[in-house]
């Protein structure tokens, strides 16, 4: 009863706040046009949308909402002057209440000046629609008075590929589900690809939502998807912006996780190692000639002198040469260093991985069977294969799949126990920083598992960007606790930005009313109504510098001692461990 009489003050009062969020065009470098989006007074239990409708529906009064939203979204577009396509919410299941006539929205139209060919009617469930044939004939009748026609959430609650065959729409926009965290997730990149093909194929337009991050930018624009909205771009606002700075359309070189997430940074190309039998630049052609012959698998040899690679010989190039009419008695007795490449893929033991892999990929005349020669400080150690690194790459993917949080994909106890025992057996000195929520039980009590997926999420993002994309290493360990391992120098102003955005960013998560109170009543552990403070993260950071710790036990050990004064500090806090840190024989010497 008490929403109903709030749902009817809204109405009678013309309480309700139109927002515009930018919809931006990649290839044409410029704002494609704005979704206009609906909230109710900012301390009224129906301040969302999904608050609103819901209880609109309730009381049955879906189509009268619905209207009166568009209404008001239709004379802030015109009072703003805004340009491009105005996108308008509009519920299926309004449509298919009595009493819906599509007629009145084209005379609010002529009453506010807006033309039909610059309104694109936006389909946003909130509830299944089943009655296809009425909703088939609404968008008939919306297309012949010039309007266009898009589906919300595409793969998310009721938005099906039914309402997509049966309605035609001229865009479709993707959920943020699929696009958030793409860079890292195969299986959404591939739903999104997908989505693109259907798409062109019915000429329809792709319109990604919920772009929060430059990495999901830049993979999104990379496979061809040209318009997108989200928070990364703007947030949703009374007076949105007009233009957006050029930035916004410069996705740069993606050089974030992509499909080499999480791979063990430890595994470099000594991996690959394989012995071979080697010449010298002097060996006669026929005498390599024979080596390939009594060799079948061989298929190179690698030229050496006084332990340095000259070059590669390969078996095709120095065979089809024998072979040739006459070839042994011409070039049998000639020197093998004439035939051989002389410019062949050279890389140290140490190289990791992951750049390997992006430096062979990036040759353009490179088969699968073709080798690269392996060296330490330039001396010949041995060849690999991009077969074996393919191989390795994979193993590696499906190691680390195996221990990653299925929530945020990072690595979990298993590889952070090997890179902290890695650095030790190395002899680097390093800094290990353990991150937790405070006050997240009651927040995820109070809110559901969802939103505090959401908080852990979101720690996450802001972890990852916090830290340095080579050196530093972010894992987590479960629920809401990570580590960081820095190798950066300037981990303390790195940490105090974590502090620092998370305070800002986390109170995107609480309603209205709990930002302005700063804080949520919920019961304590024993059943008490307690006052329990926006949430905020607790930092505690060990020094390691080296030969200070034998193990990753030792560390953990120490590192439990910290947290707990950490979290002893009200508020976001970073508390830095630094004891006996003087007298340990080693130095804390990161890197720049």
């Amino acid at each position: 009863m008490r929403d109903e009489q709030a749902l009817h003050d809204i109405l009678a009062h013309n309480q309700l706040v139109p927002l515009f969020q930018p919809i931006l065009s990649f290839a044409e470098n410029r704002i494609y046009g704005y979704e206009a989006l609906i909230r109710g007074p900012a301390q009224s239990p129906l301040h969302t949308p999904a608050m609103l409708f819901d209880d609109a529906a309730r009381g049955a009064r879906l189509a009268e909402v619905d209207l009166r939203c568009r209404r008001v979204c239709l004379e802030a577009w015109q009072r703003l002057h805004l340009s491009g396509k105005l996108f308008l919410n509009i519920s299926p299941a309004s449509m298919v209440q009595p009493g819906f006539r599509s007629g009145e929205m084209l005379e609010m139209m002529n009453a506010a000046g807006v033309a039909p060919g610059q309104v694109v009617m936006e389909l946003t469930e909130h509830a299944p629609t089943s009655d296809y044939a009425m909703l088939r004939e609404a968008a008939a009748l919306y297309k012949s008075m010039g309007f266009e026609i898009a589906i919300d959430d595409l793969g998310a609650g009721y938005s099906s590929l039914r309402l997509w065959s049966e309605l035609r729409p001229d865009y479709v926009k993707i959920d943020m589900h699929f696009v958030q965290g793409i860079h890292q997730d195969r299986n959404k990149r591939q739903f999104v690809q997908s989505i693109m093909e259907i798409a062109y194929g019915l000429n329809c337009k792709v319109i990604a939502e919920g772009v929060e991050r430059k990495e999901e930018y830049q993979v999104l624009h990379g496979m061809g998807i040209t318009l997108a909205q989200g928070y990364y771009f703007a947030r949703p606002e009374a007076l949105p912006p007009a233009t957006l700075s050029t930035h916004s359309f410069s996705p740069g070189a993606y050089t974030g996780s992509g499909y080499m997430a999480g791979l063990n940074r430890s595994a470099t190309a000594a991996a690959l190692i394989s012995t071979r039998p080697t010449v010298g630049p002097d060996t006669a052609v026929e005498e390599a000639g024979e080596l390939f012959h009594n060799t079948p698998n061989l298929t190179a040899l690698p030229v050496v002198k006084d332990d340095v690679p000259l070059g590669l010989v390969r078996r095709t190039q120095l065979m089809n040469v024998l072979a040739s009419r006459y070839g042994r008695d011409l070039h049998g007795k000639k020197p093998v260093s004439q035939f051989m490449e002389r410019r062949p893929l050279i890389v140290d033991k140490n190289l990791p991985l992951e750049k390997l892999s992006k430096l062979v990929t990036s040759e353009d005349d490179l088969y699968l069977s073709d080798e690269f020669i392996i060296t330490a400080k330039g001396r010949y150690l041995g060849m690999g294969t991009i077969v074996q690194l393919l191989r390795k790459i994979t193993d590696l993917q499906v190691r680390n799949a195996r221990y990653s949080n299925p929530l945020t994909l990072l690595p979990g106890s298993v590889p952070i126990n090997e890179r902290l025992d890695g650095l030790i057996a190395k002899r680097w000195g390093f800094v290990m920083c353990y991150c937790d929520l405070d006050n997240f039980k009651p927040f995820n009590d109070t809110y559901g598992y969802s939103r505090g997926d959401e908080a852990i999420k979101l720690l996450a993002r802001i972890l990852i960007d916090s830290a340095h994309k080579r050196h530093d290493f972010v894992g987590h360990v479960g629920g809401d606790d990570f580590i960081i391992v820095f190798l950066s120098q300037n981990w303390q102003q790195r940490c105090q930005g974590i502090l620092d955005r998370f305070a800002r960013e986390v109170l995107e998560l609480y309603p209205e009313e709990h930002r302005a109170s700063a804080g949520i009543w919920a019961k304590d552990r024993r059943g008490n109504e307690t006052f329990y403070p926006i949430m905020s993260v607790s930092l505690a950071a060990v020094e390691a510098p080296q030969g200070r710790f034998a193990s990753h036990h030792e560390i953990a050990a120490r590192v439990s001692e910290v947290k707990e004064q950490a979290k002893s500090i009200a508020g976001n806090s970073l508390f830095i461990d630094r004891r006996h840190a003087d007298s340990d024989a080693g130095q804390l010497s990161l890197i720049d």
